[in-house]
């Protein structure tokens, strides 16, 4: 059993390295399956939209709690699959650039095969 202290503020440096802490503390990982994280990921997403359900209207602190909700359990997942959270990212923004290039695309919703 961990004697962490709960109260151990997040450095904010390294977000993986404070949600890796936080999980070891509370012997979480057993529970932090690839599937339950996916599962999370869009319980999470649905609670987040949730804020959005009946109006344009929204509280701003409720959605940025959700958002981070869904943000930490995309990291989580990432983290357990041994990928880079910030490079995935990355990776599939230079995909999407060569899919929609800025000539095609500007000011354009179509999809990259109806340019």
């Amino acid at each position: 059993m961990s004697t962490a202290d709960d109260n151990t503020p997040a450095t904010g440096a390294n977000p993986i390295h404070d949600l890796r802490k936080f999980v070891e503390d509370r012997d979480w990982a057993q529970f932090h399956s690839p599937e339950n994280l996916a599962k999370s990921i869009s319980i999470e997403a649905a609670e987040l939209l949730e804020c959005f359900q009946w109006s344009s209207d929204f509280d701003t602190e409720r959605v940025q709690g959700e958002l981070a909700d869904v943000l930490t359990y995309c990291h989580l997942l990432a983290d357990r699959l041994g990928l880079d959270a910030n490079q995935i990212v990355l990776d599939k923004l230079a995909v999407t650039r060569s899919k929609y290039p800025v000539a095609k695309a500007y000011g354009r919703s179509d999809k990259y095969d109806e340019l």
